[in-house]
């Protein structure tokens, strides 16, 4: 073997070792910054949970961004390990940076609806809220979807961008809510003695609000019934055990008072065979046209 081939042959052996160290250095920076990651995010969750300033729901986000601000470390480390210059670094993600948000507008909205979401604040962790039939209580607002569980347990994990861009009902930013119960009496009872009724249901419960009053009025004339209905304010935390209280009680009040809820009715009229039930002429020229039904 000559000096020439034994020269090339270690120079591979050298870029092959050298190659070998750059990718095994590089494997334990990315397993070492995976690992640091995940650190960071969990000490920034406890670290801002044990700050009661924070906003519950910029929790989660801030230790989101603080994980992938070391992944993003992580990455640039991995390619100088490589011998990637730094501003060859900076050039490579931006143009990265801009195929991937072409390529991922998606993602992308997500982040941004999420952002949107947690400056604006129409609802925050533990509020529940219906997004146009997407209903529950907010576990968790995070980087790119929301965390909610609805009323019968079910967990659902929502795109941030399908929550900003839908009509959104908070039920538990408000202190107070106003309840409407509708009851029907028959069209031979006393009104006004009906009205007396329901308003001492109303008068008798502690946990309807004096401001703004309540009221008992009049809303409707039904085919079957005189619609009488029990309006009232109370506070957000006792809406439904308050709403399913007064419609209890409401019709023992009217069964102890002798006044009837009515059912649905119809009257239906019957003629014989031998009598038409209508008949209808109508002349036009010099013709004439008789339609009759028996």
């Amino acid at each position: 073997m000559n000096d020439d081939a034994i020269t090339f042959a270690g120079e591979v052996i050298e870029s092959i070792s050298g190659f070998t160290m750059d990718a095994l250095g590089a494997a334990l920076l990315i397993i070492a910054g995976w690992v640091v990651a995940g650190w960071v995010y969990r000490t920034t969750r406890r670290w801002m949970d044990r700050w009661e300033r924070v906003d519950p729901t910029l929790k989660p986000l801030m230790a989101s961004i603080a994980r992938y601000a070391v992944l993003v470390l992580t990455l640039i480390a991995v390619l100088a390990q490589f011998g990637v210059e730094t501003t060859s670094i900076i050039a490579v993600l931006g143009v990265a940076g801009l195929a991937v948000g072409l390529a991922l507008q998606g993602t992308l909205s997500n982040i941004a609806a999420g952002m949107m979401l947690l400056f604006l604040r129409p609802f925050q962790v533990g509020d529940y809220i219906d997004a146009d039939g997407i209903a529950g209580t907010v576990n968790e607002i995070g980087l790119f979807t929301s965390q909610l569980t609805t009323f019968d347990g079910v967990y659902v994990s929502v795109p941030n961008a399908q929550l900003w861009n839908r009509q959104i009902k908070n039920f538990s930013r408000l202190p107070t809510r106003r309840i409407d119960v509708t009851v029907g009496i028959s069209y031979d009872d006393d009104i006004d003695r009906a009205m007396a009724a329901l308003k001492s249901v109303l008068d008798a419960d502690d946990r309807i609000l004096p401001d703004p009053e309540s009221q008992v009025m009049v809303n409707g004339l039904a085919d079957s019934s005189v619609n009488i209905n029990m309006r009232c304010w109370t506070e957000a935390g006792n809406y439904w055990s308050l709403l399913f209280d007064l419609h209890k009680n409401a019709k023992q009040k009217l069964d102890a008072e002798g006044i009837s809820i009515p059912f649905p009715q119809r009257d239906i009229h019957i003629r014989t065979g031998a009598e038409p039930i209508a008949a209808a002429r109508k002349t036009s020229g010099g013709s004439r046209k008789t339609t009759k039904a028996a």
